[in-house]
């Protein structure tokens, strides 16, 4: 085991996809000699030259564009978009293109593009940079949607994201990228549509991904010293959704609170919660309850923003009024 953190993780996996198939290429903007928006393409330019890392133009829709051109045509294009709130440029792209390639081509052509971007808030930049649209390309058929929450998950995903014949959205969250965990020394993968069990318990299950399922852990922690035990399931993907990890362990606990930074209304939270009460009604004691972000634009002020979004004490609130009625 090594310690990275969250963004190494994902500089590694990277940098294994350039190293070991030639068909790989990195397009995206400030990528090349800046090192990329996060740092996280930092060296890439002086390591792998021009040809492999393509600082592109101010357009997203071309980003996108060329990136499925490339992998029609047999590359395996990594993309990478600024922060997903710039996805909506490159929309018809992403749905109507890369998403219904193989369908409407009858199997003929595939798009095995990667399309890396940044959700979330807490960075005080604003309602129009601080989104988390995931939730709408996960309903999306086609697409695959990926959200890992920790440097393991993150490589790990990252691994088996590459040997996909179709498009992936890999999304990486703005807070995330300092935080830092264990990672295997192995050549480890982890599937697709398999989420993880992040801490086992028995009261109540809290379902998240991304940043929220490193809030939920916190929240359970904090739960914990008033004896209520909180099971935390990181779904670690949207599309394909595991919803039976998560039935198993409502089965067990009897509750379940999903937690989601974006907004409630129309939230994908709603999808999760859903599938449960049709899963395993049976089991449940109460109603699902959703803790999301409130219904307004995420605020530039920093304690503003801090009220908008889920945090470890709002969680833990949802959860003790279900417990304890």
């Amino acid at each position: 085991m090594a310690e990275f953190t969250y963004r190494e993780a994902v500089a590694q996996g990277l940098r294994e996809a350039l190293d070991q198939d030639p068909r790989v290429f990195l397009i995206g903007e400030d990528i090349g000699p800046y090192g990329g928006a996060f740092a996280v393409t930092k060296g890439f330019w002086e390591d792998y030259g021009e040809r492999r890392i393509k600082d592109s133009p101010l357009s997203e829709s071309a980003i996108v564009g060329a990136g499925v051109g490339a992998a029609m045509a047999g590359l395996r294009p990594i993309v990478e978009l600024m922060t997903i709130n710039f996805s909506l440029l490159a929309m018809d792209q992403i749905v109507n293109h890369a998403a219904k390639m193989r369908y409407m081509s009858g199997g003929q052509l595939s798009v095995p593009l990667m399309i890396r971007t940044v959700t979330g808030a807490g960075a005080s930049v604003g309602a129009t940079h601080s989104q988390s649209f995931e939730g709408w390309f996960a309903s999306v058929p086609g697409l695959h949607v990926a959200v890992p929450s920790s440097p393991e998950d993150a490589l790990g995903l990252f691994r088996s994201c590459r040997e996909l014949e179709d498009p992936v959205l890999f999304v990486e969250h703005i807070l995330l990228y300092s935080s830092r965990g264990q990672v295997p020394d192995s050549d480890f993968k982890i599937p697709l549509g398999q989420a993880a069990v992040k801490r086992e318990g028995k009261d109540v299950t809290i379902v998240s991904y991304s940043r929220m399922a490193q809030v939920s852990l916190a929240a359970a922690q904090l739960l914990s010293q008033e004896g209520i035990d909180a099971e935390v399931v990181d779904l670690r993907t949207l599309r394909p959704l595991d919803i039976d990890t998560v039935a198993e362990s409502v089965k067990k606990t009897h509750r379940a609170v999903v937690v989601e930074e974006t907004n409630k209304f129309g939230g994908f939270a709603g999808e999760i919660s859903s599938q449960i009460q049709e899963a395993v009604f049976d089991y449940l004691d109460h109603p699902v309850r959703r803790v999301a972000g409130v219904e307004t634009p995420i605020p530039y002020s920093m304690p503003l923003e801090k009220l908008a979004i889920p945090d470890a004490n709002s969680v833990a609130a949802a959860v003790r009024e279900l417990v304890n009625g």
